[in-house]
């Protein structure tokens, strides 16, 4: 597959979108931490995705996950 555009690629776009479906099977994952919601930027350049969490103590925590695609040419 030869990529037209990185600002979104649609590989970037893609696997942002699945990543944000994976909140459940994610959420198995982290123990006693809920995950309260996902923010889903899938259509900028370099997608990113904000897990918000709440620990057992009710403290709330963000990670950010950005998704940078590689130029064909990099590889």
């Amino acid at each position: 597959m030869k990529t037209s555009s990185y600002n979104p690629s649609t590989l970037e776009t893609a696997f942002a979108k699945a990543l944000e479906n994976l909140k459940d099977e994610i959420q198995t994952q982290v123990g006693d931490i809920t995950i309260t919601g996902v923010d889903c930027f899938d259509m900028e350049d370099n997608p990113r995705l904000i897990f918000k969490f709440h620990d057992k103590d009710q403290d709330k925590h963000e990670i950010v996950v950005r998704i940078i695609q590689r130029s064909d040419d990099d590889l």
